[in-house]
């Protein structure tokens, strides 16, 4: 719940707390700050403050709040140490105007507020990521045990013919739907929404005529291949990271690669994280018995002993019989679940032998008779 607090005049800008200038409590969640700072950031932006200095001094302190208070981390160390722990842990506050406007306009993004109506938004540095993302699928077994890969895929380099901008000999001429602001506005009372240009992209320039060479894209695809080693232990939606085979920048400098692995399913083991499961089949007689049964490993064969009476669905835990860490080393475990099977049918000799074996128990044998008797009795109690 958002409280009054202490109003700007009582105390100095920056000795006042982040709480009491957003006016919250100090237990606030983000959804009641983000309220209080919107509606400050509203009532305090340098738009409707036109000249005056005090305002434009509480509009940086309130954002500067709210850029701690909206980050869980930050947030944390103001509780315990103050702003003195976020200057210890490398926190500076704001830089500048640009940073200030920065935070007011991404929450208001989508939202509606006054936008940049005083600065144009810079030309974007490059007209495509760096960083390029791949999709691979590999085996069971290559993701267990690692190996070894050739890529083959394509990057992206700026056009030298027209200097990466995608215009014949590099020759812009000023948006027409923006007249090189890079942004529209759309006012409505007091309140001005802005958004990017949808037709220069913020850049506030179009294309007059097309680069033939790069057919107006602003660069070129080159071919590359090269082997890389996935490491023993990889599983599905890891990323691997291979620095410097991204896109190549205007200044030469290019973004890294990351594949991101879909792990094929093996046939009898099952993988959760560091750990494997498998089920074992386990005739009746065997589990009857307690016998000892071989049952395969990553690394070779195992000996499972089976208690005498084995339930079905029990499990066994073999500890570092599983995959191996990533990043620790450390393995996971083996958890064999054994499956009772029964016998499809029974053939004359083998039905008598199990009526023998049967009866053989005696009172044993008959377990539902020992525990529905008493039930079966009160029950024809209730029709007398």
């Amino acid at each position: 719940m958002v409280k009054s607090g202490k109003k700007f005049e009582d105390v100095s800008l920056v000795e006042m707390d982040y709480y009491e200038l957003l006016g919250v409590d100090r237990n606030a969640d983000q959804k009641t700050i983000k309220r209080a700072y919107r509606k400050l950031a509203m009532q305090y932006h340098p738009d409707r403050n036109q000249g005056d200095s005090k305002a434009e001094e509480k509009f940086k302190a309130i954002n500067e709040a709210y850029e701690v208070l909206s980050d869980d981390e930050k947030r944390r160390l103001y509780d315990r140490y103050g702003k003195e722990g976020l200057k210890r842990s490398g926190y500076q506050g704001f830089s500048g105007a640009e940073d200030i406007m920065d935070i007011f306009e991404d929450l208001f993004s989508g939202f509606g507020g006054f936008g940049r109506s005083s600065r144009k938004r810079s030309q974007p540095t490059e007209n495509y990521p760096l960083d390029i993302e791949l999709q691979m699928e590999i085996s069971f077994k290559e993701a267990v045990f690692g190996t070894k890969k050739e890529i083959k895929y394509s990057y992206k380099i700026p056009c030298d013919d027209c200097g990466s901008t995608g215009a014949k000999d590099g020759v812009l001429k000023r948006c027409s739907q923006c007249n090189g602001q890079g942004q529209v506005f759309i006012r409505q009372g007091f309140m001005t929404f802005s958004q990017t240009c949808p037709k220069c992209h913020g850049s506030g320039q179009e294309i007059s005529q097309k680069c033939p060479a790069c057919d107006g894209k602003g660069y070129k695809q080159v071919d590359e291949r090269f082997e890389v080693d996935i490491p023993e232990g990889i599983d599905s939606n890891h990323r691997l990271r291979v620095a410097g085979k991204g896109n190549l920048s205007k200044s030469g400098h290019r973004g890294d690669l990351y594949i991101v692995f879909d792990v094929q399913e093996d046939e009898h083991f099952i993988r959760n994280g560091n750990d494997l499961y498998l089920e074992v089949p386990v005739f009746f007689t065997q589990a009857a018995l307690g016998e000892s049964i071989v049952i395969p490993s990553l690394r070779g064969e195992l000996s499972l002993q089976l208690p005498v009476g084995a339930k079905d669905k029990q499990q066994f835990r073999f500890s570092g019989e599983g995959v191996k860490d990533i990043r620790t080393g450390s393995k996971g475990d083996l958890i064999a679940q054994i499956k009772v099977v029964y016998p499809k049918s029974l053939n004359t000799e083998q039905r008598e032998l199990l009526e023998k074996l049967h009866k053989s128990f005696g009172y044993e044998s008959t377990p539902h008779e020992n525990l529905f008797e008493s039930v079966l009795e009160k029950i024809k109690g209730w029709f007398k």
